[in-house]
């Protein structure tokens, strides 16, 4: 029963010496004993490593350290499969990287371990963070806790899944066009993507550079504040953070929300639009009226453009990322009679389908010829998108939309149009192209069959604190995340 407690529940019970991080961990590892083989959320973990881990918790808190000093003490916190974590495999689920073994933590495993927690685990996705569905994984498909005929979402499914599943106490993931939003959302969690710069990207294997960022799934808005705090904050070693005090959101939580202008945007409410989705998020904004908060109709007039935009951005970068998985230096290798006979094969070997298509548009549009038209075009149209939030942020506090346009579909059902299965970002693209923050919360299920929806939150620039706030007075005002998955 355990692992179905929240972080601040557990730390309550630490704090009061009635559980240890040994039980805690145990407790985890038995769910994960009895329901991963349907879920298939995890590819790998070691209990020793665990238990020796949570062992050392215990015995700091024997000796009074506290969780002001350590926020996460003793409190398991599972990782996805992108994040380098020392003497732990790295595979970002692809055949590629082979039997790589990570010689570093990444910064945010550096600041978890400061803050006390136990890490463990790895957690499937899609290969290289390329999909919405973790079909794209090398390994297996993760199913969702409430329907395992259907996908969890992605890329950071095996996060989500875990969450929902109690099978971790909270996970990390990645999100570079929603990975962490949408399938909190499918999955019925919380997640949140942190304004661009706010969370150090050290050691995280980059898709799209200007694009990633690392964030929480926990199981409350309370939990994902205390989880976002400590990973945040600047690093010397990512170019990108940015030196922004952060501020202590989990006591700055109090549901008070009266005056805040909230932002509905009118392109948003789009035909393809699931009618639940729809009827779920209308009576959330009604929640939050009701709360005192005041809705805005807002523009965000160039949203059509920010798939098109998005999946030249995002394959240009990734293209640049992954030459450096050339067979050479580490992972995978395939010999051949000379260098680019070894890079094709190797390449053609390690690689699957979407990371491969990937690959080819993100390269085309760099090409000579067609830089101008495409990716050069595409970062101007980003700058528009980018404005146009801005430009809203000037009239409201936050900005509220569905997280995606429909619950959880079924397992293959998109494989073979990758158009469509783009389509399912359509609502979360913006946040990242804009570089502001972004969480998805439950607000309700669908009936039949009965599958989670997730109500956005998009801040301004560093407005996490807000966007945080907001959140809590929803959630603390419903009842959608007290629901569990039966399993």
């Amino acid at each position: 029963m355990l692992n179905q407690f929240t972080i601040a529940e557990l730390t309550a019970k630490l704090q009061a010496k009635e559980t240890s991080s040994r039980e805690i961990v145990d407790a985890c590892f038995k769910r994960i004993e009895a329901v991963d083989g349907e879920i298939k959320a995890f590819i790998s973990h070691d209990r020793d490593d665990a238990l020796r881990q949570a062992d050392a918790a215990d015995l700091l808190l024997r000796q009074g350290t506290t969780f002001r000093e350590k926020p996460l003490l003793g409190i398991p916190i599972a990782i996805k499969d992108v994040l380098s974590v020392k003497g732990h495999p790295l595979n970002c689920c692809s055949k590629i990287l082979g039997k790589y073994i990570s010689p570093y933590d990444a910064s945010v495993i550096s600041k978890l371990r400061e803050a006390g927690a136990v890490v463990f685990g790895r957690l499937n996705m899609d290969e290289f963070a390329m999909g919405s569905s973790t079909e794209n994984s090398a390994f297996f498909t993760t199913r969702n806790p409430w329907d395992r005929s259907r996908i969890p979402g992605g890329s950071s499914g095996g996060s989500a899944a875990s969450v929902a599943a109690d099978e971790c106490i909270a996970s990390l993931g990645s999100d570079t066009g929603g990975s962490i939003r949408q399938p909190a959302a499918l999955c019925g969690c919380v997640g949140i993507k942190p304004t661009y710069g706010r969370v150090s990207r050290y050691g995280l294997v980059a898709f799209a550079s200007s694009l990633d960022q690392i964030g929480p799934f926990t199981k409350t808005v309370r939990d994902g504040a205390i989880l976002l705090e400590a990973i945040s904050g600047h690093d010397l070693k990512d170019s990108t953070s940015v030196p922004q005090p952060v501020p202590h959101y989990s006591s700055l939580l109090n549901g008070e929300i009266k005056g805040l202008k909230i932002g509905l945007p009118r392109e948003y409410m789009v035909g393809g639009l699931d009618p639940e989705v729809q009827a779920a998020t209308k009576k959330a904004v009604e929640t939050l009226q009701s709360l005192g908060a005041e809705v805005v109709e807002i523009s965000l007039p160039h949203t059509d453009y920010a798939v098109a935009t998005y999946y030249i951005v995002a394959t240009a970068e990734a293209s640049a990322n992954l030459a450096r998985f050339d067979g050479i230096r580490y992972g995978l290798r395939v010999d051949g009679a000379d260098p680019i006979e070894l890079y094709s094969k190797t390449r053609g070997s390690g690689f699957g389908a979407e990371v491969k298509r990937r690959i080819i548009l993100g390269t085309y549009v760099l090409s000579s010829g067609y830089y101008d038209a495409y990716y050069l075009r595409a970062q101007k149209v980003r700058t528009l998108i980018r404005n146009d939030f801005l430009k809203a942020f000037e009239k409201v506090d936050a900005i509220v939309t569905p997280t995606t346009p429909t619950p959880a579909f079924k397992v293959g059902e998109k494989s073979d149009d990758p158009l469509q299965m783009y389509l399912s970002d359509i609502f979360t693209i913006s946040c990242n192209l804009a570089g502001i923050c972004g969480m998805s919360l439950p607000c309700g299920f669908s009936k039949s069959p009965k599958l989670p929806i997730g109500l956005q939150i998009l801040g301004k620039p560093f407005g996490e604190e807000t966007m945080l706030n907001l959140a809590y007075a929803y959630e603390q005002n419903s009842s959608w995340h007290l629901e569990k998955p039966v399993l």
